[in-house]
């Protein structure tokens, strides 16, 4: 078995790693506010979940209203009502986060790393073969992962306004999913004809993820249906809290935005463990990223991954069903 693949995952996690460490010192030092910079305003330290505005205290207004000298007491009582507000940092907000969330972003990425390494030291063994516990124990590792992480967050912001689930506009999501999907389809055949695959091969990387492969082999019908059920709803829903909800928008607390998003998308596409699909799930990573800063809900996100997922499963359903041979990689 060829070495250089794992060798490329380890880079892959090293990568991701130094990015965020550097970037998060760089702005520790460049934003260290000074006695003279540090604002009379100070955030919350919990969010009541509701509100992405700063207020005034009404006991500040009352104060001014009273020195004002075009104010007089009958007015003071109907200028309260209306506070100005100060608007908070522009897209996915970053204000729950506290030095906390460093411990729980560094266990997750220790527990994908450790798995998708290990993943590819095995991928060339014989005896190596997923059935229905297998799958179970993988769906409930996914949903431990996106239950541990909600547990980490809802004590401090409510679930829909840390993940903006209230999102008005959310028929865009209708639009959004197969446009991306179909733009990522066409990527990955520019990534084929221009000798992706072939490239990948003989570095020692396998061509096809486990998934697919137990899609297009598997005549087990439960192990078929969990992993459709695992494909296109776990997930979705459990990797884009994970992933866009909270690890990229704590590392985005701490390294700013764009060496967030790309420390959180090494880490998507290393995540699965597979060389080929290594760039393109990094790509896809970040535009789901931009989808989530957008549109500020994770449904956009969500709903393109289901849309991914669930297009391959049916693909796959289809050739098995007509015996077509796809290439690999689709």
């Amino acid at each position: 078995m060829s070495e250089l693949p794992v060798h490329i995952f380890q880079t892959t996690f090293l990568s991701a790693f130094v990015l965020f460490a550097v970037a998060s010192a760089f702005r520790a030092l460049k934003s260290k506010p000074t006695s003279l910079e540090e604002s009379p305003l100070q955030l919350p330290a919990a969010d009541s979940g509701e509100s992405r505005f700063v207020e005034l205290p009404a006991s500040v207004l009352v104060e001014a209203a009273a020195e004002s000298p075009y104010a007089t007491p009958a007015t003071v009582s109907n200028v309260l009502p209306v506070l100005p507000s100060l608007p908070a940092t522009p897209g996915i907000a970053t204000r729950y986060f506290r030095k906390l969330d460093l411990l729980w972003l560094g266990f997750i990425f220790l527990v994908f790393a450790g798995l998708a390494i290990g993943t590819v030291k095995m991928a060339e063994q014989p005896e190596k073969k997923i059935d229905a516990a297998n799958l179970i124990t993988s769906i409930g590792f996914q949903f431990f992962l996106a239950g541990g992480t909600i547990g980490f967050m809802v004590w401090r912001v409510r679930l829909a306004t840390w993940l903006g689930l209230k999102w008005k506009q959310w028929p865009w999501a209708l639009l959004i999913a197969p446009v991306t999907v179909v733009s990522m389809w066409i990527l990955m055949a520019g990534l084929q004809f221009g000798g992706y695959m072939k490239w990948i091969e003989s570095l020692g990387g396998e061509g096809v993820q486990d998934a697919v492969k137990l899609l297009q082999d598997s005549k087990d019908p439960v192990v078929l249906g969990l992993m459709a059920f695992a494909a296109v709803f776990v997930a979705p829903v459990c990797e884009e809290i994970v992933f866009r909800g909270y690890f990229y928008a704590a590392a985005k607390k701490f390294a700013g935005p764009w060496p967030a998003a790309i420390c959180s998308a090494l880490v998507f596409g290393a995540a699965h463990g597979n060389l080929a699909a290594l760039l393109p799930l990094f790509i896809l990573a970040l535009v789901l990223v931009l989808l989530y800063e957008k549109t500020g809900s994770l449904w956009a996100p969500i709903s393109v991954h289901f849309c991914f997922n669930g297009a391959t499963v049916l693909i796959q359903a289809i050739a098995r069903a007509y015996n077509l041979t796809l290439d690999p990689g689709t």
